[in-house]
């Protein structure tokens, strides 16, 4: 009898225990799946270097700074060219904006999500134009002006990027930005003519 006694309290101290650290075991999981989340952002960001983070963080900008002028574009152009133009940079700065956007997320990298300061002012300045002024200003900040500079940033830094993943990103970028510029350029002449 005594033995069975002591047999029937081993086990419910054993059952007990059991519980305990099961409890115990399920209260850490949670936690160490946080940890290890966070952990994977951080070894995932930590394979960018400066130079690859801020390729990144310029070319969402770039694309954002784009659309919201094209977008005003769409709206205001008078010229049925200039449409077309705004049209096809909302469509390619919009993809281009997807895809930087997944690389970012996948690298844990934050993005701006609206146009800079300099860019708000010139939408503010494209607000108040009208008709040809419109046409005018559009093209040769959005189209020219800002299509130069990226292009130039987009290729200064392409020799210093080593992540794969970026490289292919920039890599991708150049040849639109540069049949940008160039529809661009040829719009404007055409419209100087």
């Amino acid at each position: 009898m005594q033995k069975s006694k002591n047999v029937i309290g081993l086990i419910a101290f054993s059952a007990v225990a059991a519980l305990f650290s099961t409890v115990s075991v399920q209260a850490q999981a949670p936690a160490n799946a946080a940890q290890n989340g966070a952990a994977g952002q951080t070894e995932s960001s930590a394979r960018l270097n400066a130079s690859d983070e801020k390729a990144l963080k310029d070319m969402a900008q770039a694309n954002i700074n784009e659309i919201a002028a094209a977008r005003i574009a769409q709206s205001k152009a008078q010229s049925s060219e200039v449409k077309a133009f705004a049209e096809q940079m909302v469509k390619d700065h919009g993809d281009a904006l997807t895809k930087v956007q997944a690389v970012a997320r996948q690298k844990g990298v934050a993005l701006p999500a609206e146009p800079d300061a300099s860019h708000k002012a010139m939408a503010d300045k494209l607000e108040k134009q009208h008709g040809d002024a419109f046409d005018k200003m559009y093209m040769e900040n959005a189209g020219t002006r800002d299509h130069k500079m990226v292009l130039s940033t987009l290729q200064s830094e392409s020799g210093k990027i080593k992540d794969p993943d970026v490289k292919a990103l920039v890599d991708a970028h150049t040849p639109v930005v540069e049949q940008h510029l160039k529809s661009a350029q040829q719009m404007t002449m055409s419209a100087g003519k």
